[in-house]
């Protein structure tokens, strides 16, 4: 059974990257949501094994939508996704409980090995 990814990002293009890179894996794109709130509200009836979440959004930004979907679900699994890679922000989403992060641009084979890693 494939596990199932929540993808969490303002960019339609890049949620369409993802389901494109998941093609022919043991990951499926069940969800697709453009911004935290929409996220947070979603998840419960999603269930997703796992959420890919931009940390750069309108509204809720990526960190503050990890930390609510950590508290409100004991089991909720992010993978942060973004741009930006400085220590300060790096030790920021380890110290959320988050399960990794992935640096843009993605490939197929990191982003198989963020899942795996993320999921394991």
């Amino acid at each position: 059974m494939k596990k199932r990814i929540m993808v969490v990002d303002d960019s339609r293009i890049m949620a369409l990257q993802i389901r494109k890179l998941l093609e022919n894996s043991d990951y499926e794109v069940v969800a697709y949501c453009e911004n935290g709130e929409e996220a947070i509200a979603r998840y419960g009836e999603v269930q997703p094994d796992l959420v890919t979440m931009d940390i750069i959004m309108p509204g809720i930004d990526g960190l503050e939508t990890a930390q609510v979907l950590m508290y409100e679900h004991d089991k909720a699994k992010i993978l942060m996704i973004s741009s930006l890679g400085d220590d300060d922000m790096l030790q920021e989403l380890y110290g959320i409980g988050a399960q990794g992060v992935l640096f843009k641009p993605l490939t197929r084979e990191a982003l198989l090995a963020a899942l795996k890693k993320a999921l394991g």
